[in-house]
């Protein structure tokens, strides 16, 4: 088979941490398949070295009209693709070719952005159906997720197939001292510090997290230890989002909760090993890796009990209401209390995290390809066409 994988979102925070995984994974045991990356040259050069069966068919990253509609599906049929894989729901609406596309959440849907019109919302979920519409297979990256693509398009289950995403690879090997000690003295950090890292939207609910950090600041004033406690915020677009900085002053913690942005892996690493504990209060999530990620460096976790994150993170979190404040403080302040509960979360991560494998999910996508190659669409697809 000719295989074509869109890479152009391979630079982004989480689907492009996917991409890549995805990519490096499959070079590495699939050795009887070609495969095209569809991307730029910046895009094709962040996967590092690959085989010579990888080779680029190279476009513009946008996804302007004619770079998504016209450009690419002519590139897939001058270059013979048997089938294409689209890992993000903006595929192209026609491919000459069999389709498979991968969907990671439906915030698009359930949380459209701010201040979009209901002509917006409203052509994005018909964009979005007409592209599942087409694909002749779906991978989710969690049962959560395949759950919200059957109650919001009525998309039939065995046109979707459940593929986990996993760990980093570039998460894996633990840093020495001396190297955590030059990053914390880079960002000036001394004291301890709670950890969220990821996308900053209103449905990480990172409002709420600052306003538990400020009651766990209070009922921890007398503490010698942490009376220091500092909550770091890494995430991009913050900006754009000057209503978690008026929300740390309104809750007097405006000295102790920074933000520092986009980080490397390198400098993320570190915060997820130094850090007494993760904390992701997400009102929605299709499936958590940076959680998953902290308990494989040994970080204990405070996670939402909605969407995907039981799935993933099992009893290896303590799990809270992302809507009570309280909720959230209390679940903090025992992790940081309870040394018992505190070493057994710890454990329990670690075992967690490994059950997620990338050789695995990759096989499972492969599998896939071959799957709708020899099979076609499944005849439940029509079911749902505009």
């Amino acid at each position: 088979m000719r295989i074509a994988i869109d890479i152009r979102r391979v630079h982004e925070f989480g689907i492009g941490t996917h991409i890549w995984n995805l990519v490096r994974n499959i070079a590495r045991f699939d050795l009887d398949n070609q495969y095209c990356l569809i991307g730029s040259r910046r895009n094709f050069l962040e996967l590092g070295s690959l085989p010579d069966r990888f080779s680029l068919i190279e476009v513009p990253e946008d996804n302007g009209f004619w770079n998504l509609q016209i450009r690419i599906p002519l590139r897939l049929r001058s270059h013979r693709i048997d089938v294409f894989h689209v890992p993000h729901y903006r595929a192209p609406l026609w491919v000459p070719c069999r389709l498979v596309v991968t969907v990671h959440d439906c915030v698009h849907l359930l949380f459209p952005p701010e201040g979009s019109s209901k002509f917006d919302n409203y052509r994005r979920y018909v964009y979005t159906r007409r592209v599942l519409g087409r694909a002749d297979r779906v991978i989710s990256v969690s049962a959560s997720t395949r759950k919200d693509l059957e109650n919001i398009f009525d998309l039939p289950g065995e046109k979707v197939r459940v593929v986990h995403n996993a760990l980093d690879g570039r998460f894996t090997a633990p840093h020495d001292p001396e190297q955590q000690k030059a990053v914390l003295e880079r960002y000036q950090l001394k004291d301890p510090f709670v950890l969220y890292a990821g996308v900053i939207k209103p449905h990480k609910n990172l409002d709420r997290l600052i306003e538990a950090f400020a009651v766990l600041k209070n009922e921890l004033a007398d503490s010698k230890k942490f009376r220091n406690l500092k909550l770091i915020i890494i995430g991009d677009e913050v900006t754009r989002n000057q209503y978690l900085r008026l929300t740390a002053v309104r809750s007097g913690v405006q000295q102790d909760v920074r933000f520092f942005g986009v980080v490397g892996g390198h400098t993320l690493q570190v915060f997820y090993e130094t850090a007494v504990l993760f904390a992701q209060p997400s009102l929605y999530e299709g499936f958590g890796l940076p959680p998953l990620e902290a308990m494989a460096n040994g970080t204990p976790v405070v996670a939402s009990n909605t969407s995907s994150l039981p799935e993933v993170l099992g009893d290896a979190a303590l799990l809270v209401r992302p809507e009570h404040v309280f909720d959230i403080a209390r679940a903090m302040k025992q992790l940081l209390i309870d040394q018992v509960l505190r070493q057994d979360a710890i454990e329990k991560g670690k075992v967690q995290a490994a059950k997620f494998s990338w050789e695995k999910s990759a096989r499972e996508v492969v599998e896939t390809y071959r799957d709708v190659w020899r099979k076609g669409t499944v005849p439940a697809a029509a079911e749902i066409a505009p």
